[in-house]
């Protein structure tokens, strides 16, 4: 299929546009994850279509999803496109500076808590270098997605990655609620005294609903409480927030996300002897391809942050 393209003459931006609307099922979202316009991909694919003479997406008003042939095709181009970027990608090591397009996927509490300390540096030291960032709380294939890295934690990374610390080393899930609400309902000494108040939960996008999890002394809880809110995690957390402020309930969230609210007083901490610690987050990538320039420069960029030798 890639001899009948070339053949054909087939324009190199057409299959990535191909590829991009694939990927992410839509011409929207394939235009926010390759920098074009949703009406320049239309006519790519369309223009692609006509010169290999076979339908190669079902477009409807919900959904785009690649045809039998679209399915093959896309199969076998991926491999191919990005053989051809890291071909490309090899010239980036003569600039005095990396240049191109770092594509990171990384859940929300990353997106707030890690990256804001990292990335305004980052891009100030590399101007060349466009950054896209997709925050979700679902976990993907970033090969398959079309991304160069995430940011996971050490429990959800794949044996054939390579990881490197990102972000804060320790971290704490810390529990909380306003003042006012603890003046009314009581503080809580125990984590099982939780199970009588109004706890404000969330749920990832897969329907898991995890329990709030405590240590002290070698002691793990567990605890399952109830109560009026429940959100998406990620994208409606600081509904959460925000009405645990205002009194609705207690919050179970990391500490570093609930800080700027102790400061102030809008939230006091409970049970903070129990609150459990766990290790930072990991930037992840491919170890079976080669490093893309942007995201070598990304790398380096966090050892040398993290003042942590530089391997060659």
């Amino acid at each position: 299929m890639i001899e009948q393209c070339a053949n054909l003459k087939v324009d190199l931006g057409d299959l990535n546009a191909f590829v991009a609307v694939a990927r992410a099922k839509g011409f929207r979202d394939g235009a926010r994850a390759s920098g074009s316009s949703a009406s320049a991909l239309s006519e790519a694919v369309r223009r692609l279509e006509t010169q290999l003479g076979v339908r190669l997406l079902h477009r409807t008003t919900r959904s785009v999803v690649p045809t039998e042939a679209g399915g093959r095709l896309l199969d076998r181009l991926a491999p191919a496109l990005t053989e051809v970027e890291a071909a490309l990608d090899v010239v980036n090591g003569f600039r005095d500076k990396p240049a191109g397009t770092l594509r990171l996927n990384v859940p929300v509490s990353a997106a707030r808590l890690v990256l804001p300390a990292i990335v305004p540096p980052f891009l100030a030291a590399y101007p060349d270098i466009r950054l896209e960032v997709s925050a979700v709380d679902t976990y993907i294939d970033i090969i398959a997605a079309g991304c160069d890295a995430g940011i996971r934690y050490d429990e959800r990374l794949e044996q054939d990655m390579i990881a490197v610390p990102i972000g804060p080393r320790v971290q704490r899930f810390a529990t909380a609620a306003a003042p006012a609400y603890l003046d009314r309902h009581g503080r809580p000494e125990h984590p099982s005294e939780l199970l009588k108040h109004a706890c404000l939960r969330g749920r990832f996008s897969s329907g898991a609903m995890p329990p709030w999890e405590f240590e002290r002394d070698g002691e793990l809880l567990r605890v399952d409480p109830t109560g009026p809110l429940l959100v998406s995690v990620g994208a409606a957390t600081d509904l959460a927030v925000e009405a645990a402020v205002a009194g609705t309930g207690i919050i179970y969230l990391f500490d570093d996300w609930l800080r700027p609210h102790f400061e102030s007083g809008a939230l006091e901490p409970i049970l903070e002897p129990w609150w459990q610690r766990f290790s930072g987050p990991f930037l992840y990538y491919s170890g079976r391809r080669l490093v893309p320039a942007p995201l070598r420069a990304f790398v380096d960029f966090i050892k040398a942050s993290a003042e942590l030798p530089i391997p060659q």
